[in-house]
C-alpha cells in the first residue's frame, strides 16, 4: 500500500525508538514531544493534497499520543469534527500556499461544511483516540465510555486479525484470549492494561505493549488513508 505519510510524519514517529512503551503515562508532556510537534500543522503530515482536514487533525492527535503528550492529544480528540473542519478552514485562509515541510492543502473553497459520511467516520475516529488517551492516563472507566462511541470503526477488523496473530503466539491465558474471542474486545484490553500496569513481573505486560503499538499503528494508518 502506498505510504501517504509525509517525511515529517515519519521523522516524528521515528524520533524516539522507545516511544509508546508506557502503558500508563505519568508526568507532563516530554520535551521531545514539544520539540517535534510544536507548530506542526495537520496538512504537513500528508504527502498528498488533503482530502479530509479532520483526518489530518486526527493524525496530529495520534502523534502527540505517540510521544506521551496526553493533554495535547486530548485537546484535539475532544473537539467535534465540525470544530476541526472550521479550524482547518481558518488555517487555509491564513496559509493557502504549499506547506513548507511536505504535503499541500487542497482547495477548500467548496468545502465550507463537512459532509455526513465524513462526520460519522471522524466522530468515531476521534472517539477512538479519545479512548486510548484516557486509558493511557489510567482513567479506565472513561476509556471504556469512549471506546463504546468508537464501536464499528472501520479499522477494527484489521486490528482484530492482527491482534489474534499476536495473542495466538503467546502462552495461553484467559485474559488474552478474551481480547479476540469475538473480534477485538477493547474493554478487555483496558482491563488487561489495568491488571498489568506497574507489575513488571507480569509476563502479559510485554504483549500488552505490543498490542498497544499495534492498535496505534492501525488507527494512525486509517487516519492517513482518510486524510
Amino acid at each position: 500500500m502506498l505510504d501517504v505519510r509525509a517525511p515529517l510524519a515519519v521523522k516524528i514517529i521515528d524520533a524516539n525508538p522507545h516511544a509508546y512503551e508506557k502503558l500508563v503515562v505519568e508526568g507532563g508532556t516530554p520535551a521531545l514531544a514539544h520539540e517535534m510537534l510544536d507548530g506542526v500543522q495537520p496538512e504537513q503530515l500528508l504527502s498528498r493534497p488533503t482530502a479530509s482536514p479532520v483526518a489530518a487533525f486526527a493524525m496530529l492527535a495520534g502523534l502527540w499520543l505517540w510521544h506521551d503528550g496526553l493533554d495535547e492529544c486530548h485537546k484535539i480528540a475532544q473537539k467535534s469534527p465540525e470544530e476541526l473542519h472550521h479550524s482547518a478552514l481558518n488555517l487555509h485562509s491564513k496559509a493557502p500556499e504549499m506547506c513548507e515541510n511536505g504535503g499541500s492543502m487542497q482547495s477548500m473553497e467548496n468545502s465550507k461544511t463537512i459532509n455526513h459520511l465524513e462526520l460519522q467516520q471522524m466522530t468515531s475516529t476521534l472517539s477512538f483516540w479519545h479512548a486510548i488517551m484516557h486509558r493511557r492516563e489510567g482513567d479506565f472507566s472513561n476509556s471504556k465510555y469512549w471506546y463504546a462511541r468508537a464501536a464499528g470503526h472501520p479499522s477494527l477488523p484489521s486490528l482484530a486479525a492482527a491482534a489474534a496473530d499476536l495473542v495466538k503466539r503467546a502462552p495461553a491465558d484467559k485474559a488474552l484470549l478474551r481480547l479476540i474471542m469475538s473480534g477485538w474486545n477493547a474493554n478487555a484490553f483496558v482491563d488487561l492494561v489495568e491488571a498489568v500496569e506497574g507489575n513488571e513481573a507480569d509476563n502479559r505486560r510485554d504483549i500488552a505493549v505490543q498490542l498497544q503499538k499495534l492498535e496505534w499503528n492501525i488507527l494512525f494508518e486509517s487516519c492517513a488513508r482518510a486524510g
